[in-house]
């Protein structure tokens, strides 16, 4: 099977990469159940502004989509900078997304999208995917699923009762940076 994959992150104190797979055929109804929590007038779905209940709910539906979450986690250490973090969780995915997705839609970010497209070019090529797993950055707003590794990379990085919520659904990868 090939999977398709999106990725989000968190820059709390650890950098967390969350990538989730999901089957290309379960794609379609993962969408409706997403667009379905989306407020009116809003184009997107996000934990961070969100009611304590409202964030209940939204990891409940999260949690009964049939996709698979890992967590690439790189902790902050002195030394070390957020990019070259983001960059050792990329070359972890890439390596583990080898032969088995044939699509990464990444959130896009402005300020890093260059870099990755740049990395990405090595980090395939490294992997030996290279003709096979195409990349590209979206926004959360063109991308409903984005919203899957952003609920979870949020409620894994707050901890607390927000972790336990999701700690069964997913799997933490360390990953050590360069």
């Amino acid at each position: 099977m090939t999977w398709h994959a999106y990725v989000d992150e968190s820059k709390a104190a650890d950098y967390l990469l969350a990538a989730t797979r999901v089957d290309p055929g379960r794609e379609a109804g993962a969408r409706r159940v997403l667009r379905a929590l989306v407020p009116p007038r809003q184009s997107r779905l996000h934990m961070r502004h969100e009611p304590d209940r409202r964030r209940r709910e939204i990891l409940t539906a999260v949690g009964s989509l049939e996709v698979v979450t890992t967590l690439y986690r790189a902790r902050a250490r002195p030394g070390t900078t957020q990019i070259s973090r983001r960059r050792a969780c990329l070359a972890r995915l890439v390596t583990d997304l080898a032969g088995a997705c044939d699509r990464l839609v990444l959130e896009s970010d402005e300020t890093q999208d260059a870099r990755d497209r740049r990395d990405l070019v090595a980090l395939t090529r490294e992997a030996g995917c290279r003709d096979t797993l195409r990349y590209e950055h979206l926004r959360a707003s063109q991308e409903l699923l984005l919203a899957v590794p952003d609920v979870v990379a949020w409620s894994y990085a707050r901890g607390g009762e927000w972790r336990r919520r999701v700690t069964s659904h997913v799997e933490v990868v360390e990953v050590a940076d360069a």
